[in-house]
């Protein structure tokens, strides 16, 4: 049986994609599913932004064919693990259940790793530089998350 991982974000155009693409590239994909989505539906049916699929090519990792979707309570039964990128998006998304095992599933990506700061900043107003610096927090979660479940 497949382990499954989201990764959620606000939009899903710039973080969890990121996080996705770069988890999928650590993982085997014949035993670990990753999939993402915001809790905003702003997106819905978008490509990533172009900067997050920049940063992604940049680093041999091709999120291009992604698209943008929103968290549904659906979620909580088809995955396993769901990694969200800020508290904000911590807190949509548990207000959407009551069910404590469900709840249990939703935890801070930037928990996973020893690091003064918990929460992978958004850097859709930012320029190239944030992308870069969201990219390094995210693979350095990913692989303490492939570790773990290989």
């Amino acid at each position: 049986m497949k382990t499954s991982v989201l990764m959620v974000c606000l939009g899903n155009i710039c973080r969890s994609p990121l996080a996705e693409g770069i988890l999928k590239n650590k993982v085997n994909p014949e035993k670990i599913f990753v999939d993402s989505a915001g809790t905003a539906g702003y997106h819905v049916g978008n490509k990533p932004d172009i900067r997050s699929i920049a940063i992604a090519k940049k680093n041999g990792i091709d999120i291009s064919k992604q698209s943008c979707r929103k968290f549904s309570k659906n979620d909580f039964k088809d995955f396993d693990l769901i990694y969200v990128m800020d508290k904000s998006n911590y807190k949509n998304i548990i207000s959407l259940t009551n069910k404590v095992e469900e709840i249990n599933k939703v935890k801070l990506l930037l928990d996973e790793i020893t690091i003064d700061i918990k929460e992978v900043p958004d850097p859709y107003y930012d320029t190239d530089k944030g992308f870069k610096i969201v990219f390094d927090l995210i693979n350095t979660a990913c692989n303490t998350i492939a570790e773990k479940l290989t």
